[in-house]
């Protein structure tokens, strides 16, 4: 069967209720203690969302939600894009049309921010933080090499700012005391062979409370020149 997906990047205050809708019917069949409260309060905080649609039937088949600001580290301006809810559904897993649409939507969003910019990201998904390892040359934490202490600082304050007592900067763990949503059993399951990819492996080790909805601060400097051939591809 061929898949196609098209992406579209629109404004959240665009969406149509009934797109919103859709947007949390696919969330809750992926995610336990999705709540429509809980998923509208994540979405509201978010200027930009990604949708992207089956081309055939236009139904929603999977989605990212984005925030985009800036704030000051050590006297020096910076931009943030931060994700929040981001799911495919899983018979469109594989297809390359949301890091595609992702990586144009962002960079499009960071001309009008201040440089540089920085991907801000919380994982509880093997998959998600994945996405970092197949498509950036840099980012953090990593299998290979440690932490450089100033990108450990500059992730300790944007998660402290953004996420509060939930999270825990020794562990560099969120953990939502209110609304933590785990991958629902059967989605995007951990397997012998996905354990041999030191990535996978190490995801696993940084965060041994994925499986009950705790998240992974992550960090990637948003820029071209840190792009894998991977990426390029995808920002072409």
């Amino acid at each position: 069967m061929t898949v196609n997906l098209v992406g579209q990047a629109l404004a959240r205050s665009a969406l149509a209720g009934a797109e919103i809708r859709e947007m949390f019917a696919l969330f809750q069949a992926c995610y336990e203690g999705a709540t429509d409260a809980l998923f509208r309060r994540d979405l509201n905080e978010k200027q930009w969302v990604i949708l992207l649609r089956d081309g055939e039937t236009q139904a929603i088949q999977g989605f990212s939600t984005l925030a985009a600001y800036e704030t000051v580290c050590h006297g020096q301006r910076l931009g943030v894009i931060y994700s929040g809810d981001t799911i495919i559904h899983p018979a469109y897993w594989g297809t390359p049309e949301l890091p595609r649409a992702w990586i144009k939507t962002v960079l499009n969003i960071g001309q009008q921010l201040p440089k540089p910019l920085y991907w801000l990201l919380i994982s509880s998904g093997y998959k998600t933080y994945r996405f970092l390892t197949v498509f950036f040359k840099e980012f953090y934490p990593r299998y290979d090499r440690p932490t450089p202490p100033d990108i450990r600082a500059l992730m300790r304050q944007l998660a402290g700012e953004r996420f509060g007592t939930d999270y825990d900067p020794e562990r560099g763990i969120v953990r939502f005391a209110r609304g933590a949503t785990p991958l629902r059993p059967g989605v995007a399951e951990l397997s012998d062979k996905r354990l041999q990819d030191p990535q996978v492996a190490f995801f696993v080790a940084q965060n041994p409370g994925h499986a009950q909805g705790d998240e992974l601060v992550c960090l990637a400097h948003l820029h071209p020149d840190n792009f894998t051939a991977a990426g390029r591809r995808m920002a072409r």
